[in-house]
């Protein structure tokens, strides 16, 4: 027997944290539990030792990342773009490609908009794309709710942030699953 080959491998996975900026933030739907969900996957990668990215869309005119997670986010550099989709984010897809990471667990902001061409960009371009619904926003429902209509159809996997976290995990026989454990309370 085989285990499906759509669960989240430690070796293959990394998350990426899109545009989740202080000028924007607070008009996003749910902003508060978008924060808290994001910080989740982040500390959780942290724990299982996984690789994160995260995004600025002109910076200058959008602020930096908000400080509710930058803490959380060091020591990792914001990497900086002019356009909706990380595709044009330096030579980002080229990192995951050349680090083996074929799994990309995508958050932030806003859904319709930035997360939805990255996630359409790296279906394109072979990426498995996991999307936790729980740390996604937009700041209009309806555009929220046609995004995740949208990865749906284009073959993105619709999740959740605690889903995502015990994939990874795979069993409950260790240190990890004790702290993600307590992350997820």
């Amino acid at each position: 027997m085989i285990r499906n080959p759509k669960i989240l491998h430690k070796n293959r996975t990394a998350l990426l944290v899109i545009d989740v900026q202080e000028k924007i933030l607070r008009v996003m739907r749910n902003y508060e539990s978008l924060v808290d969900n994001i910080r989740k996957l982040i500390e959780g990668f942290k724990i299982l030792k996984l690789p994160i990215f995260y995004t600025e869309q002109y910076p200058k005119g959008l602020g930096p990342t908000t400080e509710l997670l930058l803490p959380h986010l060091q020591p990792n550099e914001a990497i900086q773009k002019l356009t909706f989709s990380c595709f044009g984010a330096s030579s980002l897809f080229n990192v995951f490609k050349e680090k083996k990471l074929d799994q990309i667990v995508v958050s932030g902001i806003e859904s319709h908009v930035c997360v939805m061409q990255t996630v359409l960009d790296l279906l394109a371009n072979g990426f498995q794309v996991n999307v936790p619904i729980d740390a996604i926003s937009s700041r209009k429902e309806p555009d929220y709710e046609a995004a995740l209509m949208r990865f749906s159809n284009e073959g993105a996997i619709v999740t959740s942030t605690e889903s995502v976290l015990f994939e990874l995990l795979e069993e409950c026989r260790s240190d990890e699953f004790k702290q993600i454990s307590k992350l997820v309370k």
